[in-house]
Parts: C-alpha cells; structure tokens; sequence
C-alpha cells in the first residue's frame, strides 16, 4: 500500500484500512487538536520522532484492553491495598505530560513528545478530551498517564513511573473506573509486555474500528474525572 501525504490545510485522512503492513497509513499535515480528534475518530495515530515528519497510523492487529478483561495481580494487589499511593484525575496535566516526556524508558533514546505536541494536547484537555491519571508518593508525582475519550473508547497515549508498580497502579484505577463507566475498550496502540501483564491482547483491526464507530459518540457531553473517578477500589 502506498503512504498518503497529507495536505497541511484539509483535515482528510485516507481510511485506515488502507496503512501498510507496519501500519503506517500518511505522513505530513500538523497536530492540530481538530486533526487529532478527526485521526482518533478514524482509529488513527500520531507517532514519530522530533525533527521529523508526523507519521499516522493503523496497526494492524490493534493491541487493546477490554475493561472487564483487566489482570491484577496477587502483588498488585498488595499495592494498592497499601498506602503507598495516592491517585488522582485530571489535576496535573503538565506534571503527567513532561513526566512521559522526561523520565527514560528501557530501549528508548528519546520521546515522540514534541512542545507542539504538548501544546495540541493541552488545548484537547481543556476541552474535555484528553484526561490525566497522576499517581503521587509523599506528595511527589512519581507516576502517571495520559489519554483521549471518544464515547465509551480510551485512547492511551503514554505513561511513565520513577518508581516501581506507579504507573501500574495508575493505570489499574484507571481501568476499573472505565469498567464502572461501562467503557468498551481501552487503546493501547502497539504492544508491550507491561500492558499485555495487565490484559492486553490483539484485535484485528478491522474489529478495532468497527467498535470505536459504534461506540465513539455514546457519552454525552465531556466530564471531569476528578469528580465522578474513584481513587481506591477494594481488591
């Protein structure tokens, strides 16, 4: 399959089924929040490295969570019985967003998070789209994440942990409020063994899309997380 090259003013984007098979579908256009909400409805995503072009894509198999399919381990659950942290919604956008951007990850030299990034997806939380999960540790942020809500679909987007099991612990009281909200799946974009532990598995892609279609525009208007999440549950 070819690589579309996108136009910088029209917000089109080819279909997804059409990206090549690593899953690349486009390359140019901006990062727009309007372009983003239009790449997310249409079960596309921004990735790539900074002083580069933006490339979209569309895996094929998309790696995903179902809610009720989340793992928690006996360890797991342990931690979060514990006081060793406290987790909160929506209250620290920029702390979550330069925390992924910032701390390391193994096998990775750099980050995909540009300024222009982060400014797109700031101006996507200030409406409402995107939402923060910010796990804390004797009052530091040592863990958190970062996502998009269309309807009852979560799209993940990064996370980071200075310490052990934060962004597991984040990431579980995320999920269990999703299932609470009868949320359908969370997007996870492309594997990895950290989320696969939590549940993750892979969907054909075509599945995918057929389910944030259906799914995209079933939650009425934006909502704040801090005020109807749960931050402890009982395990």
């Amino acid at each position: 399959m070819p690589v579309f090259e996108l136009d910088n003013h029209d917000i089109v984007f080819p279909p997804a089924y059409l990206a090549d098979d690593s899953g690349l579908l486009a390359i140019g256009g901006d990062l727009k929040p309007e372009r983003l909400l239009t790449a997310y409805k249409m079960g596309i995503f921004p990735w790539f490295n900074p002083n580069e072009p933006i490339l979209w894509w569309s895996p094929n198999p998309r790696f995903v969570i179902f809610p009720d399919e989340l793992r928690v381990t006996k360890s797991m659950k342990q931690v979060l019985r514990g006081d060793k942290f406290k987790i909160t919604f929506d209250t620290d956008f920029m702390g979550v967003i330069r925390g992924c951007q910032e701390v390391p990850r193994p096998g990775q030299n750099g980050t995909w998070i540009s300024e222009e990034i982060i400014e797109s997806y700031y101006r996507l939380f200030q409406k409402g789209f995107i939402h923060t999960v910010e796990v804390w540790q004797e009052g530091e942020l040592v863990g958190g994440l970062y996502g998009g809500v269309l309807g009852k679909c979560f799209f993940g987007e990064s996370m980071f942990a200075k310490v052990s099991n934060a962004s597991k612990a984040g990431f579980i009281t995320l999920a269990k409020n999703l299932e609470e909200q009868k949320f359908e799946l969370i997007d996870c974009q492309v594997y990895t063994t950290h989320l696969e532990s939590l549940g993750g598995r892979m969907i054909p892609r075509m599945d995918f899309l057929k389910i944030v279609d259906i799914f995209k525009n079933d939650i009425p208007e934006p909502s704040i997380w801090s005020k109807k999440f749960k931050t402890r549950f009982e395990y």
